[in-house]
């Protein structure tokens, strides 16, 4: 399985294209499931795992990974399934993203695809709120279900999602009662977090769930305005990984936009560790901020609101 992952760091150049890769693996039985390999840090056998007294059920234990401590969190429980009785046939995929590190156990891991975003679809209407899927695709004719593993960690380890009085105190240098943010996130967590943030500073929010859906609601506005329309949306934050069309398509469509050009853009993701300054330079965005700390997010939206 290492070689499976010994070329991870050297798949970035597949960003700006609309492409991902995903590490395909199964839970129980036979349905295939999908992560984004830039997620993945490292693969491998389940190795002896500690108990992690008054954890929640679903965290397996520690395991000792070249002497730093992981928690290791059953995705099949974790995710309304059956438990994974057994470990000496089981993998963990150790992730990195939210700012933490952390191993998802799965029964198997089969192998990486690289795919096109257009490929990758919104869950079926009708599943659901409380569903964990944030995307399906197909892969050699068979569904390939992509697990929300933000709203996974979400409900077993909750983050602050609060600014601090310190920085609601701070206040803006212009009126931004008559602008909006869009931000776009697959995410149902994600998008309500942005939202409870910027809305307890007086900043309007409108959610899309992908790329494609902020380009058209951008591309509306500026019909609607006739024009530059960034006295009205100054700012997007954007995920980066989402269905149909990510969030560097986003960025450089939009920057290559007369009307849109204009608008800063935050890049609001879960890849901590993994996109760098210079990425973001690439398709003309402003910002690069890991998902997910309040306060530093809504000094950046001040910041870009107010910067034109």
């Amino acid at each position: 399985m290492s070689n499976l992952m010994n070329s991870v760091n050297q798949r970035t150049n597949i960003v700006g294209q609309n492409r991902l890769e995903l590490l395909i693996f199964r839970l129980l039985g036979q349905q295939p499931f999908g992560i984004n390999v830039f997620k993945v840090r490292e693969v491998l056998q389940c190795p002896e795992l500690t108990e992690m007294p008054g954890a929640s059920p679903h965290v397996r234990g520690i395991a000792h990974l070249r002497g730093v401590p992981i928690t290791v969190i059953d995705l099949s429980q974790a995710t309304g399934g059956k438990r994974i009785e057994d470990l000496k046939t089981a993998y963990v995929l150790v992730t990195e993203y939210n700012r933490n590190t952390q191993g998802f156990l799965v029964g198997s891991v089969d192998r990486i695809v690289n795919i096109n975003w257009e490929q990758i679809m919104p869950p079926p209407k009708g599943a659901g709120a409380n569903h964990y899927l944030t995307a399906v695709t197909r892969v050699d004719d068979k569904l390939v279900q992509v697990i929300d593993v933000e709203k996974v960690f979400a409900e077993i380890s909750p983050v602050d999602e609060e600014v601090s009085e310190a920085v609601k105190s701070q206040g803006a240098d212009v009126d931004v009662s008559q602008m909006t943010v869009l931000v776009a996130d697959d995410s149902s967590v994600a998008r309500n977090q942005v939202k409870r943030a910027l809305s307890s500073i007086g900043v309007n929010v409108e959610l899309v769930n992908d790329g494609r859906e902020a380009l058209k609601w951008l591309e509306a506005k500026a019909k609607e305005m006739g024009g530059d329309i960034t006295s009205k949306v100054p700012l997007i934050i954007s995920d980066i990984e989402m269905p149909e069309m990510d969030g560097y398509t986003l960025a450089a469509e939009v920057k290559a936009h007369p009307d849109l050009r204009k608008i800063h853009i935050i890049l609001h993701s879960s890849l901590s560790g993994v996109f760098n300054e210079a990425m973001v330079r690439k398709v003309g965005a402003d910002q690069f901020i890991a998902k997910f700390h309040p306060d530093e997010l809504a000094s950046a939206v001040r910041k870009w609101m107010t910067s034109h």
